[in-house]
């Protein structure tokens, strides 16, 4: 008797499990779109609304462009010099 009800135990069990995920595989959500195609997207519609702006003259020597940059760094690192001493 004992054996009998082990079998039937068993068997609803695999009926159970072959039925939930045959429902399972029929509730599955179709592929989403891919998280990088989307990506692309968001890319492609901001460069179009972007304005690039002025483009920088080509017949600027590199040596000038330099010497701006380094003139540059130079004022930032007084600025932050003269913000400290005030502490």
């Amino acid at each position: 008797m004992r054996r009998g009800l082990a079998w039937l135990t068993g068997g609803l069990g695999v009926a159970g499990l072959v039925l939930y995920r045959k429902l399972r595989r029929a509730r599955a959500p179709e592929p989403a779109v891919e998280p990088a195609d989307e990506l692309r997207q968001k890319l492609d519609a901001a460069r179009l609304r972007e304005d690039p702006g002025p483009v920088p003259a080509l017949t600027d020597d590199l040596e000038t462009r330099r010497r701006e940059v380094h003139e540059r760094g130079r004022a930032a690192v007084e600025e932050m010099g003269s913000g400290s001493e005030e502490s």
